[in-house]
C-alpha cells in the first residue's frame, strides 16, 4: 500500500515531511511490518530445553565470576 502525499503552492518541506508521516501513522503500514519483523516460529521441545540449559550455565558462570570479583 502506497501513500502518496502531494505537494500544495507554498507549502513547506517540513509540513510535507508531517502530513506523511501522519499519514502512514494512521494507515497502521509501519505497525504491521513490524510486528511481522517480530514474529518467529515456535520452537521444539528439544531446542527449548537445549536453550534453557545455556541460559542455565550462562548464568550460574556470571554469578561464579561476580563471586569471585571477575568481570
Amino acid at each position: 500500500m502506497v501513500q502518496v502525499t502531494r505537494k500544495d503552492e507554498r507549502e513547506a518541506n517540513e509540513n510535507i515531511i508531517r502530513r506523511f508521516n501522519r499519514k502512514v501513522l494512521q494507515s497502521g503500514v509501519l505497525a504491521n511490518a513490524k510486528a511481522s519483523m517480530r514474529f518467529s516460529k515456535d520452537l521444539s521441545k528439544t531446542e527449548r530445553r537445549a536453550k534453557a540449559i545455556i541460559r542455565k550455565e550462562r548464568k550460574a558462570d556470571k554469578l561464579a565470576k561476580a563471586r569471585l570479583g571477575i568481570r
